[in-house]
């Protein structure tokens, strides 16, 4: 994810269906923000957010490993968001599987977790489909989020940068 996926992650992230979760759609300078951060952690930890496509280079969305607080403690999470247009097609989950294969190989994170509203139940599928399964609530940030999770079986090797 760079600077010059603005455009794709600004209407992602401004759509009202794929946000209907959140508190509310991103603006473009808070798609601006997104890229930034995911930036920062390539910079800082080798990993975070990347963009997803098909084969042919067409933009889904974007599907990456992010540090997040469960509970006051952080956690390793699996996150994604992809176009209403690739929804239920398998994108989230191929993914989110490459996704905790790469965590495996290449973090020291001791689990993997995916952090979901509990209405959410395609993202909860996405997550029992890569091996998860509800662990936890997380009680912070003002309402209940529901954890999905499991062990890495770690085999780290360091990341090249």
């Amino acid at each position: 994810m760079a600077s010059a996926d603005l455009g794709d992650m600004a209407r992602l992230l401004a759509d009202p269906a794929v946000m209907r979760y959140y508190p509310a759609p991103k603006t473009r300078d808070g798609a601006a923000a997104w890229i930034a951060w995911n930036e920062n952690n390539y910079a800082e930890l080798g990993y975070g957010l990347w963009i997803v496509e098909t084969l042919d280079g067409a933009f889904v969305g974007d599907c990456g490993l992010t540090w997040q607080a469960v509970n006051g403690i952080p956690r390793l999470e699996v996150g994604y968001h992809v176009q209403t247009a690739f929804q239920g097609r398998g994108f989230a989950t191929e993914a989110a599987a490459a996704c905790r294969d790469f965590a495996r190989r290449h973090t020291r994170s001791p689990d993997l977790v995916a952090i979901t509203h509990p209405q959410n139940r395609a993202s909860q599928r996405v997550a029992e489909k890569i091996g998860m399964r509800r662990i936890d609530d997380d009680l912070g940030g003002g309402s209940v989020r529901i954890v999905f999770g499991m062990t890495l079986n770690i085999s780290a090797e360091p990341l090249s940068r």
